[in-house]
Protein backbone atom coordinates (compact mmCIF):
# COMPACT_ATOMS: atom_id res chain seq x y z
CA UNK A 1 0.00 0.00 0.00
CA UNK A 2 1.00 3.77 -0.77
CA UNK A 3 -0.90 6.38 0.12
CA UNK A 4 -0.93 9.37 1.89
CA UNK A 5 -2.57 10.67 4.89
CA UNK A 6 -2.69 13.56 7.33
CA UNK A 7 -1.23 11.71 10.05
CA UNK A 8 0.26 8.07 10.31
CA UNK A 9 -0.30 6.32 14.03
CA UNK A 10 2.08 3.58 15.38
CA UNK A 11 -0.30 1.26 17.80
CA UNK A 12 -3.94 0.51 18.15
CA UNK A 13 -4.45 0.35 21.99
CA UNK A 14 -6.52 3.08 23.96
CA UNK A 15 -3.68 6.12 22.38
CA UNK A 16 -3.80 4.86 19.08
CA UNK A 17 -7.90 4.15 18.82
CA UNK A 18 -8.66 7.67 20.41
CA UNK A 19 -6.43 9.55 18.14
CA UNK A 20 -8.66 7.62 15.18
CA UNK A 21 -11.93 9.01 16.87
CA UNK A 22 -10.43 12.49 17.02
CA UNK A 23 -10.03 12.24 13.26
CA UNK A 24 -13.12 11.91 12.11
CA UNK A 25 -14.52 14.51 14.23
CA UNK A 26 -12.00 16.55 12.76
CA UNK A 27 -12.08 15.72 9.65
CA UNK A 28 -8.38 14.53 9.32
CA UNK A 29 -7.46 11.80 7.43
CA UNK A 30 -5.72 8.89 9.38
CA UNK A 31 -3.49 5.64 9.01
CA UNK A 32 -3.25 3.51 12.00
CA UNK A 33 -0.26 0.43 11.86
CA UNK A 34 -1.28 -2.47 14.71
CA UNK A 35 0.98 -5.40 14.95
CA UNK A 36 -1.24 -7.45 16.97
CA UNK A 37 -3.90 -8.56 15.25
CA UNK A 38 -6.98 -6.45 17.09
CA UNK A 39 -7.13 -3.39 18.96
CA UNK A 40 -6.27 -2.86 22.36
CA UNK A 41 -2.56 -2.25 22.96
CA UNK A 42 -1.70 -3.64 26.23
CA UNK A 43 -4.56 -5.52 26.83
CA UNK A 44 -4.24 -7.34 23.61
CA UNK A 45 -0.27 -8.61 24.02
CA UNK A 46 -0.49 -9.04 28.60
CA UNK A 47 -2.67 -12.43 28.98
CA UNK A 48 -0.55 -13.95 31.95
CA UNK A 49 -2.84 -15.61 34.34
CA UNK A 50 -4.33 -12.91 36.59
CA UNK A 51 -3.38 -10.21 34.29
CA UNK A 52 -6.22 -7.10 35.90
CA UNK A 53 -6.11 -3.40 35.86
CA UNK A 54 -5.14 -2.01 39.27
CA UNK A 55 -7.34 1.09 38.55
CA UNK A 56 -11.05 1.38 39.26
CA UNK A 57 -13.42 -0.26 36.07
CA UNK A 58 -15.21 2.87 36.34
CA UNK A 59 -12.23 4.91 36.18
CA UNK A 60 -10.16 3.16 33.81
CA UNK A 61 -11.87 3.58 30.93
CA UNK A 62 -12.84 6.62 28.27
CA UNK A 63 -14.36 9.94 29.29
CA UNK A 64 -15.18 11.66 25.85
CA UNK A 65 -18.44 9.66 25.01
CA UNK A 66 -21.22 10.10 27.48
CA UNK A 67 -23.26 7.84 25.72
CA UNK A 68 -20.55 5.58 25.76
CA UNK A 69 -19.96 5.61 29.67
CA UNK A 70 -23.74 5.18 30.20
CA UNK A 71 -24.35 1.87 27.75
CA UNK A 72 -20.99 0.12 29.27
CA UNK A 73 -21.57 -2.01 31.94
CA UNK A 74 -18.38 -3.67 33.91
CA UNK A 75 -18.56 -7.00 36.32
CA UNK A 76 -16.18 -6.62 38.33
CA UNK A 77 -14.49 -3.40 40.70
CA UNK A 78 -10.92 -3.74 39.14
CA UNK A 79 -11.43 -5.44 35.63
CA UNK A 80 -9.25 -8.16 34.10
CA UNK A 81 -7.66 -8.56 30.67
CA UNK A 82 -10.45 -10.76 28.96
CA UNK A 83 -12.92 -7.76 30.14
CA UNK A 84 -10.78 -4.64 28.75
CA UNK A 85 -10.01 -5.78 25.91
CA UNK A 86 -13.50 -6.55 25.01
CA UNK A 87 -14.13 -3.30 26.28
CA UNK A 88 -11.82 -1.93 23.68
CA UNK A 89 -12.93 -4.07 20.84
CA UNK A 90 -16.80 -2.46 21.83
CA UNK A 91 -15.01 0.93 21.61
CA UNK A 92 -13.31 -0.19 17.99
CA UNK A 93 -17.03 -1.75 16.69
CA UNK A 94 -19.20 1.65 17.94
CA UNK A 95 -17.05 4.37 16.40
CA UNK A 96 -15.91 2.26 13.25
CA UNK A 97 -12.28 2.66 14.25
CA UNK A 98 -11.21 -0.45 12.25
CA UNK A 99 -11.39 1.53 8.95
CA UNK A 100 -8.77 3.20 9.69
CA UNK A 101 -6.36 -0.02 11.57
CA UNK A 102 -3.93 -1.97 9.40
CA UNK A 103 -3.48 -5.55 11.60
CA UNK A 104 -0.38 -7.65 11.76
CA UNK A 105 1.58 -5.10 10.38
CA UNK A 106 4.78 -3.57 12.07
CA UNK A 107 6.13 -0.94 11.59
CA UNK A 108 10.24 -0.75 10.68
CA UNK A 109 10.92 3.24 10.15
CA UNK A 110 9.74 6.62 10.27
CA UNK A 111 11.48 9.65 8.05
CA UNK A 112 11.58 12.72 8.15
CA UNK A 113 11.81 14.53 4.75
CA UNK A 114 13.25 17.92 5.01
CA UNK A 115 12.42 19.13 1.71
CA UNK A 116 8.00 18.25 1.52
CA UNK A 117 8.44 18.82 5.10
CA UNK A 118 6.37 15.53 5.57
CA UNK A 119 7.39 11.72 7.42
CA UNK A 120 7.42 8.50 5.45
CA UNK A 121 6.71 5.57 7.30
CA UNK A 122 7.73 1.96 6.00
CA UNK A 123 6.19 -1.09 7.60
CA UNK A 124 6.92 -4.58 7.73
CA UNK A 125 4.30 -5.73 4.46
CA UNK A 126 6.27 -3.12 2.37
CA UNK A 127 3.95 -0.45 2.62
CA UNK A 128 5.08 3.42 2.58
CA UNK A 129 3.13 5.87 3.83
CA UNK A 130 3.80 9.35 3.42
CA UNK A 131 2.02 12.09 6.03
CA UNK A 132 2.39 15.38 7.52
CA UNK A 133 2.42 14.15 10.71
CA UNK A 134 3.47 10.88 13.10
CA UNK A 135 2.14 10.39 16.21
CA UNK A 136 4.01 6.78 18.07
CA UNK A 137 1.37 5.31 20.57
CA UNK A 138 2.96 2.38 21.20
CA UNK A 139 2.75 2.19 24.75
CA UNK A 140 4.84 2.49 27.76
CA UNK A 141 4.37 -1.04 29.06
CA UNK A 142 4.65 -3.05 25.55
CA UNK A 143 8.24 -3.68 25.02
CA UNK A 144 9.33 -7.11 27.10
CA UNK A 145 12.33 -6.88 29.17
CA UNK A 146 13.88 -10.47 28.57
CA UNK A 147 17.03 -10.78 30.70
CA UNK A 148 20.30 -12.66 29.16
CA UNK A 149 21.10 -15.81 31.16
CA UNK A 150 24.22 -17.71 30.69
CA UNK A 151 22.59 -20.79 28.44
CA UNK A 152 19.35 -19.80 28.28
CA UNK A 153 19.17 -21.76 24.72
CA UNK A 154 20.06 -24.89 26.48
CA UNK A 155 16.82 -25.39 28.57
CA UNK A 156 14.73 -28.53 27.21
CA UNK A 157 10.73 -27.06 28.53
CA UNK A 158 8.78 -24.83 28.07
CA UNK A 159 9.60 -20.92 28.23
CA UNK A 160 7.18 -17.91 28.66
CA UNK A 161 7.25 -14.12 29.28
CA UNK A 162 4.38 -12.57 31.04
CA UNK A 163 4.65 -9.86 28.56
CA UNK A 164 4.31 -12.07 25.19
CA UNK A 165 1.56 -14.62 26.53
CA UNK A 166 0.67 -17.04 24.07
CA UNK A 167 -3.07 -15.88 23.38
CA UNK A 168 -4.25 -19.44 23.73
CA UNK A 169 -2.80 -19.51 27.40
CA UNK A 170 -0.77 -22.36 29.34
CA UNK A 171 -2.08 -25.58 30.93
CA UNK A 172 0.42 -25.89 33.77
CA UNK A 173 -0.99 -28.81 35.37
CA UNK A 174 1.43 -31.54 36.69
CA UNK A 175 3.94 -29.07 35.75
CA UNK A 176 6.91 -28.06 37.86
CA UNK A 177 7.29 -23.91 37.11
CA UNK A 178 10.45 -21.79 37.66
CA UNK A 179 9.37 -18.33 38.02
CA UNK A 180 11.62 -15.22 37.82
CA UNK A 181 10.87 -12.02 39.12
CA UNK A 182 8.32 -10.45 41.98
CA UNK A 183 7.26 -7.11 40.18
CA UNK A 184 3.59 -6.95 39.01
CA UNK A 185 2.94 -9.25 36.82
CA UNK A 186 4.29 -12.17 39.22
CA UNK A 187 2.33 -11.07 41.79
CA UNK A 188 -1.29 -11.37 39.85
CA UNK A 189 0.26 -14.54 38.26
CA UNK A 190 2.07 -16.21 41.01
CA UNK A 191 -1.44 -17.13 42.80
CA UNK A 192 -3.26 -18.25 39.66
CA UNK A 193 0.01 -20.85 38.51
CA UNK A 194 0.55 -22.30 42.30
CA UNK A 195 -3.00 -23.13 41.85
CA UNK A 196 -2.71 -24.98 38.21
CA UNK A 197 1.13 -26.11 38.92
CA UNK A 198 3.01 -29.72 40.60
CA UNK A 199 5.25 -27.22 42.22
CA UNK A 200 6.13 -23.56 41.64
CA UNK A 201 9.25 -22.17 42.49
CA UNK A 202 9.63 -18.36 42.32
CA UNK A 203 13.39 -16.51 42.33
CA UNK A 204 13.42 -13.31 44.04
CA UNK A 205 15.91 -10.62 43.63
CA UNK A 206 14.05 -7.69 45.37
CA UNK A 207 10.82 -8.22 47.79
CA UNK A 208 7.72 -6.11 46.20
CA UNK A 209 5.46 -4.06 48.57
CA UNK A 210 1.88 -5.42 47.85
CA UNK A 211 -1.62 -4.04 49.54
CA UNK A 212 -4.90 -5.73 48.91
CA UNK A 213 -6.74 -5.23 45.98
CA UNK A 214 -10.31 -6.59 47.73
CA UNK A 215 -11.49 -7.50 44.34
CA UNK A 216 -15.20 -8.33 43.75
CA UNK A 217 -18.39 -7.87 41.74
CA UNK A 218 -18.96 -4.32 40.99
CA UNK A 219 -21.54 -2.23 43.43
CA UNK A 220 -23.98 -1.52 40.99
CA UNK A 221 -25.39 0.73 43.39
CA UNK A 222 -22.42 2.76 43.12
CA UNK A 223 -21.67 2.63 39.44
CA UNK A 224 -25.19 3.71 39.64
CA UNK A 225 -24.16 6.79 41.60
CA UNK A 226 -21.22 7.50 39.57
CA UNK A 227 -22.88 7.18 36.22
CA UNK A 228 -25.08 10.05 37.47
CA UNK A 229 -22.18 12.52 38.41
CA UNK A 230 -20.03 11.03 35.46
CA UNK A 231 -18.81 14.56 34.60
CA UNK A 232 -18.19 16.09 37.69
CA UNK A 233 -16.65 12.41 39.26
CA UNK A 234 -14.32 12.87 36.11
CA UNK A 235 -13.42 16.42 36.55
CA UNK A 236 -12.44 15.65 40.21
CA UNK A 237 -10.64 13.06 38.73
CA UNK A 238 -8.09 14.94 36.78
CA UNK A 239 -8.07 17.16 40.09
CA UNK A 240 -6.09 14.23 41.80
CA UNK A 241 -2.54 13.75 41.58
CA UNK A 242 -2.69 10.36 39.48
CA UNK A 243 -5.97 11.47 38.04
CA UNK A 244 -7.72 9.05 39.49
CA UNK A 245 -9.00 8.21 43.08
CA UNK A 246 -11.41 11.15 43.75
CA UNK A 247 -13.86 9.11 46.38
CA UNK A 248 -11.30 8.18 48.42
CA UNK A 249 -11.03 9.69 51.52
CA UNK A 250 -7.39 11.84 51.70
CA UNK A 251 -6.06 12.80 55.17
CA UNK A 252 -4.35 16.23 55.37
CA UNK A 253 -1.64 15.83 58.07
CA UNK A 254 1.40 13.92 58.56
CA UNK A 255 2.16 10.40 59.52
CA UNK A 256 4.90 12.31 61.87
CA UNK A 257 2.06 14.58 63.62
CA UNK A 258 -0.29 11.63 64.82
CA UNK A 259 -0.39 9.10 67.43
CA UNK A 260 1.25 5.36 66.11
CA UNK A 261 -2.41 4.27 67.43
CA UNK A 262 -4.23 6.64 64.73
CA UNK A 263 -2.02 5.79 62.32
CA UNK A 264 -2.26 2.21 62.51
CA UNK A 265 -6.14 2.63 62.26
CA UNK A 266 -5.81 4.37 59.65
CA UNK A 267 -3.66 1.98 57.69
CA UNK A 268 -5.80 -0.52 58.54
CA UNK A 269 -8.86 0.50 57.36
CA UNK A 270 -7.23 1.02 54.16
CA UNK A 271 -5.76 -2.22 54.64
CA UNK A 272 -9.52 -3.39 54.27
CA UNK A 273 -10.71 -1.40 51.28
CA UNK A 274 -8.42 -2.16 49.07
CA UNK A 275 -6.71 -0.34 46.53
CA UNK A 276 -3.88 2.16 46.11
CA UNK A 277 -5.79 4.54 48.43
CA UNK A 278 -3.44 3.33 51.23
CA UNK A 279 -1.21 6.00 50.95
CA UNK A 280 -4.10 8.42 50.57
CA UNK A 281 -4.58 8.68 54.57
CA UNK A 282 -1.41 11.38 55.39
CA UNK A 283 0.31 13.48 53.42
CA UNK A 284 3.71 13.30 53.60
CA UNK A 285 4.16 9.00 52.67
CA UNK A 286 6.39 10.02 49.40
CA UNK A 287 7.76 13.10 50.74
CA UNK A 288 9.33 12.16 53.94
CA UNK A 289 11.42 8.76 54.81
CA UNK A 290 10.59 8.62 58.21
CA UNK A 291 6.70 8.84 57.52
CA UNK A 292 7.65 6.28 54.72
CA UNK A 293 8.97 4.06 57.55
CA UNK A 294 6.17 4.04 59.48
CA UNK A 295 4.02 2.70 56.50
CA UNK A 296 6.54 0.02 55.34
CA UNK A 297 6.73 -1.10 58.69
CA UNK A 298 2.50 -1.65 58.96
CA UNK A 299 2.89 -4.04 55.25
CA UNK A 300 5.93 -6.03 56.85
CA UNK A 301 3.65 -6.41 59.90
CA UNK A 302 1.34 -7.62 57.62
CA UNK A 303 3.01 -10.08 55.83
CA UNK A 304 4.19 -11.62 58.80
CA UNK A 305 0.68 -11.91 59.97
CA UNK A 306 -0.29 -13.63 56.88
CA UNK A 307 2.82 -15.68 55.95
CA UNK A 308 3.17 -18.57 58.20
CA UNK A 309 7.08 -19.94 57.44
CA UNK A 310 9.22 -16.95 59.14
CA UNK A 311 11.86 -17.50 57.41
CA UNK A 312 9.97 -17.03 53.73
CA UNK A 313 7.97 -14.05 55.06
CA UNK A 314 11.47 -12.27 56.18
CA UNK A 315 12.37 -12.79 52.78
CA UNK A 316 9.30 -11.59 51.36
CA UNK A 317 9.72 -8.22 53.43
CA UNK A 318 10.62 -5.46 50.85
CA UNK A 319 13.63 -2.79 52.63
CA UNK A 320 13.48 0.15 49.95
CA UNK A 321 11.09 2.61 50.46
CA UNK A 322 7.80 2.02 50.14
CA UNK A 323 6.21 3.55 46.52
CA UNK A 324 9.46 4.15 44.91
CA UNK A 325 8.56 1.43 42.89
CA UNK A 326 5.31 0.56 41.67
CA UNK A 327 3.23 -0.12 44.51
CA UNK A 328 1.36 -3.42 43.80
CA UNK A 329 -1.63 -4.18 43.93
CA UNK A 330 -2.57 -7.65 44.63
CA UNK A 331 -5.44 -10.73 45.38
CA UNK A 332 -3.91 -13.54 47.67
CA UNK A 333 -0.14 -13.49 46.63
CA UNK A 334 1.14 -13.47 50.00
CA UNK A 335 -0.71 -16.16 51.41
CA UNK A 336 0.19 -18.23 48.36
CA UNK A 337 3.31 -18.96 50.06
CA UNK A 338 1.98 -20.41 52.38
CA UNK A 339 0.90 -23.89 50.13
CA UNK A 340 3.11 -26.54 50.29
CA UNK A 341 4.02 -26.71 46.21
CA UNK A 342 5.35 -23.44 46.38
CA UNK A 343 9.09 -22.80 47.11
CA UNK A 344 10.83 -18.77 47.13
CA UNK A 345 14.39 -18.55 46.52
CA UNK A 346 16.11 -15.24 47.02
CA UNK A 347 18.49 -14.53 44.43
CA UNK A 348 19.76 -10.77 45.88
CA UNK A 349 22.91 -12.01 47.50
CA UNK A 350 23.25 -14.94 45.01
CA UNK A 351 22.39 -14.12 41.38
CA UNK A 352 21.23 -16.45 39.05
CA UNK A 353 24.25 -18.11 37.60
CA UNK A 354 23.45 -19.59 34.46
CA UNK A 355 19.88 -21.35 32.95
CA UNK A 356 20.26 -25.65 32.58
CA UNK A 357 18.49 -28.35 30.47
CA UNK A 358 16.18 -29.02 33.28
CA UNK A 359 16.13 -25.57 35.35
CA UNK A 360 18.99 -22.75 36.36
CA UNK A 361 21.28 -22.16 39.00
CA UNK A 362 21.72 -20.24 41.51
CA UNK A 363 24.29 -20.04 45.31
CA UNK A 364 25.87 -22.91 43.86
CA UNK A 365 22.49 -25.01 44.07
CA UNK A 366 20.39 -26.21 40.77
CA UNK A 367 16.29 -25.95 40.82
CA UNK A 368 14.91 -27.95 38.27
CA UNK A 369 11.91 -27.41 36.55
CA UNK A 370 9.97 -28.39 33.34
CA UNK A 371 8.56 -24.69 32.96
CA UNK A 372 10.35 -21.15 32.74
CA UNK A 373 8.72 -17.83 33.35
CA UNK A 374 10.38 -14.76 33.17
CA UNK A 375 8.09 -12.93 35.26
CA UNK A 376 10.37 -9.84 34.26
CA UNK A 377 9.12 -6.56 33.16
CA UNK A 378 9.45 -4.29 30.04
CA UNK A 379 11.82 -2.20 28.71
CA UNK A 380 9.37 0.77 29.93
CA UNK A 381 8.61 4.27 28.07
CA UNK A 382 11.64 3.99 25.95
CA UNK A 383 11.71 0.45 24.32
CA UNK A 384 9.01 0.28 21.67
CA UNK A 385 10.07 3.65 20.28
CA UNK A 386 13.70 2.32 20.14
CA UNK A 387 12.60 -0.81 18.23
CA UNK A 388 11.81 1.24 15.33
CA UNK A 389 13.94 3.08 12.96
CA UNK A 390 12.84 6.66 13.90
CA UNK A 391 14.76 9.87 12.03
CA UNK A 392 14.17 13.53 12.01
CA UNK A 393 16.21 16.46 10.35
CA UNK A 394 19.50 15.70 8.68
CA UNK A 395 19.18 11.76 9.49
CA UNK A 396 19.62 11.84 13.12
CA UNK A 397 18.01 8.58 14.25
CA UNK A 398 16.13 9.14 17.81
CA UNK A 399 18.12 6.68 19.46
CA UNK A 400 21.14 8.46 18.81
CA UNK A 401 19.04 11.77 20.26
CA UNK A 402 18.36 9.94 23.08
CA UNK A 403 21.71 8.27 23.59
CA UNK A 404 22.12 9.85 27.36
CA UNK A 405 18.82 9.05 28.21
CA UNK A 406 15.16 10.10 26.72
CA UNK A 407 14.57 14.29 26.48
CA UNK A 408 11.39 15.53 25.07
CA UNK A 409 9.20 18.74 25.76
CA UNK A 410 6.05 18.28 27.63
CA UNK A 411 6.42 14.09 27.18
CA UNK A 412 5.56 15.15 23.50
CA UNK A 413 7.91 15.83 21.20
CA UNK A 414 11.83 15.79 20.67
CA UNK A 415 13.96 18.57 19.00
CA UNK A 416 15.02 17.90 15.56
CA UNK A 417 12.02 15.68 14.99
CA UNK A 418 9.36 18.31 13.67
CA UNK A 419 5.81 17.43 13.47
CA UNK A 420 6.49 14.08 15.32
CA UNK A 421 4.47 13.15 18.77
CA UNK A 422 4.21 10.65 21.02
CA UNK A 423 1.48 9.73 23.16
CA UNK A 424 2.22 9.23 27.26
CA UNK A 425 6.27 9.81 26.19
CA UNK A 426 8.77 10.27 28.49
CA UNK A 427 8.70 13.29 30.62
CA UNK A 428 4.79 13.13 30.93
CA UNK A 429 2.51 11.82 34.04
CA UNK A 430 1.50 8.36 31.77
CA UNK A 431 2.37 5.46 34.54
CA UNK A 432 1.91 7.28 37.65
CA UNK A 433 -2.02 8.24 36.38
CA UNK A 434 -4.70 6.92 34.98
CA UNK A 435 -3.31 6.10 31.87
CA UNK A 436 -6.52 6.64 29.50
CA UNK A 437 -7.17 10.22 31.08
CA UNK A 438 -3.50 11.36 30.56
CA UNK A 439 -3.92 9.34 26.79
CA UNK A 440 -7.02 12.02 26.18
CA UNK A 441 -5.46 14.95 27.22
CA UNK A 442 -2.28 14.14 25.27
CA UNK A 443 -4.65 12.95 22.21
CA UNK A 444 -6.65 16.47 22.68
CA UNK A 445 -3.43 18.60 22.60
CA UNK A 446 -1.90 17.01 19.22
CA UNK A 447 -5.35 16.66 17.37
CA UNK A 448 -6.05 20.68 18.55
CA UNK A 449 -2.54 21.87 17.49
CA UNK A 450 -2.95 20.04 14.13
CA UNK A 451 -5.81 22.08 14.01
CA UNK A 452 -4.94 24.94 15.12
CA UNK A 453 -1.76 24.60 12.66
CA UNK A 454 -3.93 24.64 9.47
CA UNK A 455 -5.88 27.60 10.56
CA UNK A 456 -2.73 29.67 10.91
CA UNK A 457 -1.61 27.76 7.72
CA UNK A 458 1.66 26.57 9.92
CA UNK A 459 3.70 23.52 7.77
CA UNK A 460 6.06 22.34 10.95
CA UNK A 461 5.83 22.51 14.88
CA UNK A 462 8.96 21.73 16.53
CA UNK A 463 10.43 22.08 19.92
CA UNK A 464 13.65 23.43 20.39
CA UNK A 465 16.95 21.96 22.68
CA UNK A 466 16.44 24.64 25.04
CA UNK A 467 12.81 23.71 25.58
CA UNK A 468 13.35 20.34 26.03
CA UNK A 469 16.49 20.76 28.18
CA UNK A 470 14.78 22.97 30.48
CA UNK A 471 11.76 20.40 30.58
CA UNK A 472 13.84 17.39 31.71
CA UNK A 473 15.63 19.36 34.20
CA UNK A 474 11.77 20.22 35.65
CA UNK A 475 10.78 16.54 35.72
CA UNK A 476 13.55 15.94 37.62
CA UNK A 477 13.25 18.33 39.83
CA UNK A 478 9.66 17.33 40.97
CA UNK A 479 10.68 13.88 41.11
CA UNK A 480 13.63 15.32 43.02
CA UNK A 481 11.55 16.64 46.04
CA UNK A 482 10.01 13.06 46.71
CA UNK A 483 11.10 10.00 47.33
CA UNK A 484 10.65 8.06 44.20
CA UNK A 485 14.01 8.50 42.71
CA UNK A 486 15.29 6.72 45.62
CA UNK A 487 15.52 3.00 44.26
CA UNK A 488 16.55 1.62 41.64
CA UNK A 489 13.18 1.53 39.76
CA UNK A 490 11.78 1.00 36.02
CA UNK A 491 10.47 4.69 36.44
CA UNK A 492 14.38 5.01 36.17
CA UNK A 493 14.89 2.61 33.88
CA UNK A 494 17.38 0.53 36.45
CA UNK A 495 15.69 -2.98 34.79
CA UNK A 496 17.40 -2.74 31.67
CA UNK A 497 20.79 -3.27 31.75
CA UNK A 498 23.30 -0.25 30.22
CA UNK A 499 20.05 1.76 30.22
CA UNK A 500 20.77 5.33 31.41
CA UNK A 501 19.41 6.68 34.23
CA UNK A 502 16.84 9.26 33.83
CA UNK A 503 13.26 9.66 35.83
CA UNK A 504 10.96 9.06 33.29
CA UNK A 505 7.62 10.40 34.29
CA UNK A 506 6.68 13.54 35.46
CA UNK A 507 4.82 13.56 39.11
CA UNK A 508 1.31 15.41 38.92
CA UNK A 509 -1.27 15.09 36.12
CA UNK A 510 -3.47 18.56 37.25
CA UNK A 511 0.41 20.55 37.06
CA UNK A 512 0.98 19.13 34.11
CA UNK A 513 -2.47 20.01 32.26
CA UNK A 514 -1.86 23.50 33.93
CA UNK A 515 1.51 23.59 31.74
CA UNK A 516 0.27 22.39 28.82
CA UNK A 517 -2.90 24.84 29.18
CA UNK A 518 -0.28 28.18 29.34
CA UNK A 519 1.76 26.34 26.54
CA UNK A 520 -1.09 26.84 23.94
CA UNK A 521 -1.98 29.80 25.32
CA UNK A 522 1.15 31.24 25.05
CA UNK A 523 1.00 30.44 21.18
CA UNK A 524 2.76 27.68 22.02
CA UNK A 525 5.50 28.58 23.44
CA UNK A 526 8.53 26.06 24.00
CA UNK A 527 7.55 25.25 20.05
CA UNK A 528 8.57 26.73 16.83
CA UNK A 529 6.76 26.94 13.80
CA UNK A 530 7.65 27.16 10.37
Amino acid sequence: MERSVDIAVVGAGFAGMYMIRRAQQLGLSIQVFEAGDDVGGTWYWNRYPGARCDVESVEYSYSFDDDLQQEWEWTERYSAQPEILKYAQHVADRFELRDHIQFETRVVSAHFNESSSTWTTKTDKGDVITSRFVVFATGCLSSANIPHFPGAETFSGSTYHTGQWPHEGVDFSGKRVGLIGTGSSAVQSIPIIAQEADHLTVFQRTASYAVPARNETIDHEYVKWVKANYKQFRDDNRQQSAAFGSTTPRGDKSALEVSREELWSDLESRWQRGGFGFLSGNTDFLLDERANELAADFVREKIAQIVKDPATASALMPQQILGCKRLIIDTGYFDTFNRDNVTLVSVKDHPIERITPNGLVTGGVEYEFDTLVYATGFDAMTGSLLKIDIRGRNGVTLADAWEAGPVTYLGLTTAGFPNMFMVSGPGSPSVLTNMIMSIEQHVEFITDCIVDMDKQSRTTIETTSESQSQWVHYVNAVADRTLYPSCNSWYLGANVPGKPRVFMPLIGFPGYVEKCNEVISNDYRGFQFA
